[in-house]
């Protein structure tokens, strides 16, 4: 488990200040325990042996494992497709790709909804279904082609969508952020600065902000409404953003039917302009026509 999931699985079991300890801790992922025991008790306001009784309800012997384990982690946060390729390769039993790969894709997918709240998925919904908000879309370098995905989408379901673009040129769009409106960021380890960056000027702006990022969590995480962490480790070098597209794809499904009225409208709309540009191609057409 990663030490978050540890130290969610026994927050309902602790103490108030113990659960003040991990509050501090979440907040700022992974850096505030990778300190020594005096700092992050000073920080968490408490008291270095309410960070060993913590630490050994969740499963650490002390604080070095504990440390140890955050260590892990970090390395895992910014680690290159080599040496990631690296550790699979180490580790990978004698099969094919399809099966290796697909079933931790799968594994990856299932355990990313089975760790999601309900109730907080719906409230992200519910922003997406506001039309009196409007859509601000966020992606990196590899994130960035799940970005224009979910704007497609949300694009031809409702009005006020918008993809920020990769160059320099999203700084324009963010002057027209506003009190409400809603940045939907996808950020993935190794955590880009740009993102980061379109994150706090919009956060400034008073946009709310819904994170899709992995299970490490990009430092967006800190300004947002909403996180939903991923699954993304599979056996390559370059990391499956199959449950970040399986969440996003739930989002759209849900969207669609709580504004299917309108959709409806703007559906037909859109396919007779489909139509009129002869974007697709009808059944029976000759090749010249």
């Amino acid at each position: 488990m990663r030490v978050t999931d540890r130290l969610l699985a026994h927050r309902d079991k602790m103490t108030p200040s113990e659960r003040q300890l991990v509050s501090v801790l979440l907040d700022d992922y992974p850096m505030a325990g990778l300190g020594s025991i005096t700092e992050l008790a000073s920080t968490a306001s408490v008291s270095t042996t309410t960070v060993a009784r913590m630490l050994q309800k969740t499963g650490f012997d002390g604080y070095p494992q504990f440390q140890a384990a955050l260590r892990r982690e970090v390395k895992e946060m910014i680690s290159g497709p080599v040496a990631k390729r690296d550790v699979w390769q180490n580790d990978l039993p004698e099969e094919h790709i399809l099966n290796r790969y697909s079933q931790r894709s799968l594994a990856n997918q299932k355990r990313t909804i089975d760790e999601i709240d309900p109730d907080e998925f719906d409230s992200f919904c519910s922003l997406l279904s506001d039309q009196n908000r409007r859509i601000f879309i966020t992606g990196g370098r590899i994130t960035g082609t799940l970005a224009q995905y979910l704007y497609l989408h949300l694009q031809m379901i409702r009005p006020d969508v918008r993809l920020l673009p990769v160059a320099a040129s999203w700084t324009h769009d963010l002057l027209d952020v506003r009190q409400g409106d809603v940045l939907i960021a996808l950020d993935v380890r190794r955590y880009e600065n740009a993102s980061l960056l379109i994150g706090q000027l919009c956060h400034e702006r008073g946009a709310e902000i819904v994170l899709l990022t992995d299970q490490w969590r990009s430092p967006i995480h800190r300004l947002a409404k909403h996180t939903f962490a991923a699954r993304i480790s599979v056996p390559s070098a370059w990391d499956s953003m199959a449950a970040i597209l399986t969440l996003m794809e739930c989002a759209i499904a849900e969207v669609q039917e709580r504004l299917w009225d309108s959709v409806k409208d703007r559906t037909v709309e859109l396919e007779q302009a489909f139509d009129r540009t002869k974007l697709f191609r009808k059944f029976g057409q000759s090749s010249g026509s």
